[in-house]
């Protein structure tokens, strides 16, 4: 009874609360793509793609027009052997954010099947998280301000964005230390910074005391060399976001000894290739963060029960649900300002 039928895609569109500004990009809406994978038991499976034209390259129309190759590629497949199935998702190269959305969704009805939750699916390690909550690009006082309300908020892990004005950047960050101390910062600079600006701005940092917990992506997805010299020359920890996507990119970043946490995006890898990549991490002694592209609570699901199911990350970035304006909130989980926890 847990073959499936059919899957269908449906496409969502919610507001961000206010413009959502990272390098070289700006965002008013999150364009997502709902996916419900049916048994024949008539247990539906949902997940959600997110998917990003700026790191994945993908087009929401052309995800879309999936749907029939879908159920060509997957109808029949026994949700029980879901390995066997992400033989078949793994080929999805070129749409990441479809092949997770898809991937959960199968994860998601074998778990109703079997009257669990896809936490358990994916191991039961933990039960709750302390997510960040992220401060965009915008002028000076706007950072601030907003940095001092998340404070006020409760959120003592703070991501904030940097990467297209250094002299602001480091301006807006020692604001932001002194306003809001006790809290440490993740230093997202969405590959903004050359690799000496990045060290500019370390060093400005380091003097004055701010407590950065990761240097995220300071310099360009591809420089894997960029990114191993301001590893080594830098006080704070270095994370690769974009340019780890697949388990060949972490595998070539461990050899080049290029960074010390991988930030992994379901929205980047798909399901399948976010599990080889942790087993990576944790055989390498690499840390482990999650976040998100522009999910809605469903999407959010997702990342929330295969952290906590997987086990070993130390950092989360999950705060999209803060910044959408959604009408109801959708995900199977608990909220508790910063922390979440297993429904």
């Amino acid at each position: 009874m847990g073959k499936i039928k059919n899957i269908s895609l449906k496409q969502i569109t919610t507001k961000f609360k206010k413009p959502f500004h990272v390098t070289n990009s700006i965002s008013t809406e999150a364009i997502n793509i709902r996916v419900f994978t049916e048994l024949e038991s008539n247990v539906i499976g949902v997940g959600e793609a997110s998917p990003s034209f700026r790191v994945n390259g993908e087009e929401i129309n052309a995800l879309l027009s999936m749907e029939n190759f879908l159920n060509t590629l997957l109808n029949g497949e026994d949700v029980k052997s879901f390995r066997k199935c992400f033989l078949k998702t793994s080929k999805l190269l070129a749409t990441p954010s479809l092949k997770a959305a898809v991937e959960f969704s199968i994860i998601d009805a074998l778990a109703k099947e079997l009257g669990t939750t896809p936490h358990i699916i994916f191991g039961g390690a933990e039960t709750s998280l302390e997510t960040d909550k992220t401060v965009s690009i915008e002028p000076l006082e706007e950072r601030v301000s907003d940095t001092i309300e998340i404070f006020n908020e409760g959120f003592r892990i703070i991501k904030v964005k940097v990467g297209e004005n250094l002299k602001e950047d480091i301006e807006a960050m020692l604001r932001i230390s002194k306003e809001t101390k006790g809290a440490k910062y993740i230093v997202d600079a969405n590959m903004g910074y050359t690799p000496k600006e990045a060290l500019t701005f370390e060093r400005e940092m380091y003097r004055n005391g701010v407590d950065i917990a990761i240097f995220e992506q300071p310099v360009a997805y591809f420089d894997f060399d960029g990114l191993k010299y301001v590893r080594f020359h830098s006080h704070y920890p270095v994370a690769a976001d974009e340019s780890v996507k697949t388990p060949m990119d972490a595998l070539r970043l461990i050899q080049n000894e290029a960074v010390d946490f991988f930030n992994i995006k379901l929205m980047k890898s798909g399901i399948s290739s976010a599990l080889s990549i942790v087993e990576l991490a944790k055989t390498s002694n690499i840390g482990l963060m999650i976040g998100a592209m522009a999910e809605t609570s469903i999407g959010i699901t997702q990342s929330v029960h295969f952290a906590l199911g997987v086990g070993g990350f130390k950092y989360f970035d999950l705060d999209t649900i803060f910044l959408l304006n959604e009408e109801k909130f959708e995900g199977n989980f608990i909220v508790e300002k910063p922390f979440y926890r297993i429904a």
